[in-house]
């Protein structure tokens, strides 16, 4: 009787342990309190702090360890986010894309964290989203961000803020001479690292394995993953990357900013803002310095010591199982010229090379001439970038790299149809989050969602996207150029613009 009475004694310390031990999670800096999903499957913590608030002397400084705190804080809810301009609905980018209409602020330094692990001791792999916004806007509190479906599929979702604009990317003499690492310039990025930096300190306490982490971003967020992937400061902190729809990976004209432009560019800013010295900057509203937010990474010589091209070429890079890709309409246009005024536009360009660049890029009419313009901003936007990311990493034969291309034209009204696979339309998709756009989607689209956040998550767990029931994704190399063509029907396939993509990386290189 005693050994039965012992028996049911430990199943039920070990059920009351399973449904509490989330509850209350200790962190380096304290202890932190969050939420539950409505099925009580998933745990929620919103607005963990990971650095101190880059506020007042802080303000454009590499981020600084937090203030530990006594008591349990209560991390249930988004914090501010970083400081920009108002959000507002453009285009095809409706309010599901983009951060809550709420009070921003310099103080926004908080981290968020999905975990469905019922242990400390599952050790989960993690997944640390970095998100889009072309470094001047974004924050984590994005619907079709949120991390619980991901999270139910067997991973940990991260979601890291960092400061953006001119909060984030602000160079300047004074500050590189303040600086103990002579440099300044690149604080977003520097807040992506000291997020990185925290999960490695604390993603265990949440059911993580701190050496299964992935980094994963969109847009402007892929952009970082490549520079976190080329940078010698974030070596160890990662063993894999997703980069979708952005990189900096061509070498020559216009591949990079150096510290030295960066400055000068500052120095311009705090003439027009009317700030003689570092303290006076320092000491303008927020509201007034974003006036001048056209502010973005630079090659600064410490966390980006070379161009990222240059970084790659020297094997200098974190060599990490990379999955990276790009959308079907991945443009941002402007005026379309017709088919008269797009002809006569490439030979005034490209001259003796016209005629090549309109095999590849036709328009002999109205309709040919609109898909080519849109074709062409999108090979030179991105598609060149992990295009020419993915060639470099499997030429050396080291991690595996898998390509994609995301086709499926998301449902919308007679407005929004011309928009195709658009920029930033796939990220619902990875997460599984269709149920936050405003779309009246089809079983297709359900289907989708369920097979690349599948892709995506086997990524995390293994390095290796395939799976049970999935169509079979090959490792991309340069000769047979298979990629994974996500739409209707996924399936691998050569990629199609092989061609046009090898003509532009020539043409931006030259």
């Amino acid at each position: 009787m005693k050994r039965i009475l012992a028996v049911l004694f430990m199943v039920a310390a070990t059920s009351a342990f399973a449904q509490t031990t989330f509850k209350v999670v200790k962190t380096n800096a304290g202890l932190i309190s969050g939420t539950v999903s409505e099925d009580e499957s998933v745990h929620i913590f919103k607005g963990i702090p990971f650095a101190a608030p880059p506020v007042g002397e802080l303000r454009w400084k590499a981020p600084q360890p937090v203030k530990p705190w006594a008591g349990v804080k209560d991390c249930s809810r988004f914090a501010k986010s970083p400081m920009q301009g108002k959000p507002n609905e453009f285009g095809v980018y409706t309010r599901e894309f983009l951060i809550k209409d709420e009070p921003l602020s310099e103080d926004c330094l908080y981290l968020n964290v999905w975990t469905g692990a019922k242990s400390p001791a599952e050790r989960r792999p993690v997944m640390v989203w970095i998100y889009g916004g072309g470094f001047v806007s974004g924050g984590t509190n994005v619907p079709i961000y949120d991390g619980e479906a991901l999270a139910k599929k067997g991973i940990i979702l991260v979601s890291i803020p960092y400061r953006v604009g001119i909060f984030g990317f602000f160079a300047h003499p004074e500050l590189t001479k303040e600086s103990p690492n002579h440099a300044s310039g690149n604080y977003g990025l520097m807040d992506q690292l000291a997020a990185l930096k925290w999960v490695k300190a604390n993603i265990a306490a949440f059911g993580g394995d701190p050496g299964n982490v992935t980094i994963a971003g969109q847009s402007a967020g892929s952009y970082g993953v490549n520079y976190l992937v080329a940078s010698p400061l974030a070596k160890g902190y990662f063993n894999k990357a997703i980069a979708e729809s952005g990189a900096h990976m061509l070498p020559g004209k216009g591949s990079g900013v150096s510290l030295a432009e960066a400055e000068k560019g500052g120095l311009a800013a705090a003439t027009e803002l009317h700030a003689a010295t570092l303290t006076d900057l320092r000491k303008l509203p927020a509201d007034e310095l974003l006036k001048q937010n056209n502010f973005r990474p630079i090659i600064d010589g410490y966390l980006l010591p070379m161009v990222p091209a240059d970084i790659f070429a020297a094997n200098k890079e974190s060599q990490v199982p990379l999955l990276t890709g790009w959308n079907e309409d991945d443009a941002f246009m402007g005026n379309i010229k017709n088919a008269v005024d797009y002809t006569a536009g490439i030979n005034k360009r490209f001259g003796a090379r016209a005629a090549e660049v309109l095999k590849l890029y036709p328009g002999t009419t109205g309709a040919e001439a609109e898909r080519s313009q849109i074709r062409m901003s999108r090979d030179q936007m991105f598609g060149v970038q992990n295009y020419s990311w993915a060639n470099q990493q499997s030429a050396k034969n080291k991690a595996k790299v898998y390509l994609y291309r995301f086709t499926r034209r998301l449902p919308a009204t007679a407005d929004f149809k011309k928009y195709g696979a658009f920029h930033t339309g796939e990220v619902a998709y990875v997460f599984d989050n269709l149920k936050f756009l405003n779309r009246r989607f089809e079983p297709v689209d359900h289907a989708l969602a369920n097979t690349i956040s599948q892709y995506w998550v086997n990524f995390v767990k293994t390095g290796n996207p395939n799976g049970n029931g999935l169509p079979e994704w090959p490792a991309y190399n340069r000769t047979t150029a298979k990629t994974m063509y996500l739409g209707e029907k996924p399936g691998a396939k050569t990629l199609a613009d092989k061609a046009a993509l090898e003509f532009t990386v020539r043409d931006m290189t030259k």
